[in-house]
C-alpha cells in the first residue's frame, strides 16, 4: 500500500506542477509579446494585469464542442493529442527536482528522456494524418522531419556531457556540480561546453517547435498546422505538452550545463527545499529566454531550418565532441 502511494504521490506531483507552471507561462508569454508589441495585453480579470485570463480561457476550453472532421480517422484523431502530452509528461518521471524527489532515479535517465520524447513524433504523425487536411498533414510532415533533424545535435550535446560526466544517471550529475557556481559543467573545458550548451539550447527550440523554428505551425502557410482541426481540450492538450516540454528542455539544460537544484553559493541556500527553488528557477529562466526569443526573432524558411541542423549544429556537435572527449582522456 505505502508504495502505491508513493508512486501515486511521484505521479501526481509533476502533473500538478504542469498544469500550474503553464497556466502561469501562459499569462508571463501574453504579457512579454504585448510589451514588446508596444501594447498592454491582459489588463482586467482578475484584477492585477489580468492574472485570471488564462483560467478563464482554460474554462472557455473545457466548455467548448468536441469537433470531429466527417472524413477523419476518429480513435487516431482522438488518440494523437493524448499520445503527445503523454510522452512530455512521462518524461518528467525522470527530472530531479532536488535531491531528494525525482520519481524514478533512472541510472540511464538521459537516455530515458531521449527515448520517451520522441514519442511525440508518433503523436504528431497521428494528428496529420488523421485530420484528412492538407495543411495539417503538411504540418506534421514538417514537424516529424524537424525533430529527426535535430534530434542529432541535441544527442550529441548531450553525450559530450555524459563524456565529462562518465554516467547517465541525472541525479548524479547534479550531485557532481555541488560546490559552487564554479563547479558548474558550463564553466569546464572552456570554451568547448559552453558551446556544447548553445548546440543543445538551439537545438531544443526545434525539439519544442518554438520560434524560430516554429515552421511546422507557420500561421501564413498552414493555418494552424497539425493541430488546425482540434477545439476544445483535445487542443488545449497540445499547447499544454508545448509548454510541458519547454520546460523539460530547460530543466534538462539547468541539470547538464548549470548544477540542476544546486545553489550557485556552494552551500549557502541549499537543501531540499531549495533545490526545488533553485532548480525551478533556472528553469524558468530559460523558459523565458524560449519567450523572448519568440517575439524577437523572424521564422526560418524550411531549407534554412535544415541547413542549420544538419550543415551548421551537427558539423560543430561532431568537432565539439571529439574535443571534449580527447582533453577528458588526457586530463
Amino acid at each position: 500500500m505505502q508504495d502505491f502511494l508513493n508512486m501515486l504521490i511521484a505521479s501526481v506531483i509533476p502533473l500538478l506542477f504542469i498544469l500550474v507552471y503553464a497556466v502561469v507561462i501562459l499569462w508571463v508569454e501574453i504579457k512579454v509579446a504585448s510589451h514588446v508589441q508596444d501594447r498592454l495585453g491582459y489588463m482586467y480579470t482578475g484584477g492585477f494585469h489580468g492574472w485570471a485570463q488564462p483560467i478563464a480561457d482554460l474554462l472557455k476550453l473545457l466548455t467548448k464542442e468536441h469537433i470531429t472532421p466527417v472524413n477523419s480517422d476518429k480513435i487516431l484523431f482522438t488518440l494523437a493529442p493524448v499520445i503527445v502530452f503523454a510522452s512530455s509528461y512521462a518524461a518528467y518521471a525522470a527530472l530531479p527536482f532536488t535531491s531528494t524527489f525525482i520519481a524514478a532515479n533512472l541510472n540511464v535517465g538521459v537516455f530515458y528522456i531521449i527515448a520517451i520524447t520522441s514519442f511525440v513524433v508518433i503523436g504528431i504523425l497521428m494528428a496529420g494524418w488523421s485530420s484528412n487536411n492538407k495543411y495539417s498533414m503538411l504540418g506534421a510532415m514538417r514537424s516529424v522531419a524537424q525533430i529527426v533533424s535535430y534530434e542529432v545535435p541535441t544527442a550529441l550535446s548531450i553525450l559530450t556531457v555524459i563524456i565529462v560526466a562518465g554516467t547517465l544517471n541525472l541525479q548524479e550529475i547534479c550531485q557532481m556540480q555541488s560546490g559552487g557556481l564554479f563547479n558548474w559543467f558550463i564553466f569546464k573545458y572552456p570554451p568547448f561546453m559552453f558551446i556544447t550548451f548553445l548546440i543543445y539550447f538551439t537545438a531544443s527550440l526545434a525539439e519544442v517547435n518554438r520560434t524560430p523554428f516554429d515552421i511546422p505551425e507557420a500561421e501564413s502557410e498552414l493555418v494552424a498546422g497539425y493541430h488546425t482541426e482540434y477545439t476544445g481540450m483535445k487542443f488545449a492538450m497540445f499547447y499544454l505538452a508545448e509548454y510541458a516540454n519547454m520546460f523539460l528542455v530547460s530543466g534538462i539544460s539547468a541539470i547538464l550545463f548549470f548544477g540542476g537544484w544546486n545553489s550557485p553559493f556552494g552551500d549557502f541556500m541549499s537543501g531540499p527545499a531549495w533545490g526545488v527553488f533553485w532548480f525551478v528557477l533556472k528553469g524558468l529562466f530559460f523558459v523565458f529566454l524560449q519567450i523572448m526569443l519568440r517575439w524577437t526573432l523572424p521564422r526560418l524558411r524550411v531549407d534554412q531550418l535544415m541547413y542549420v541542423s544538419w550543415k551548421v549544429l551537427t558539423p560543430i556537435s561532431f568537432v565539439n565532441i571529439f574535443i571534449v572527449g580527447l582533453w577528458a582522456l588526457l586530463k
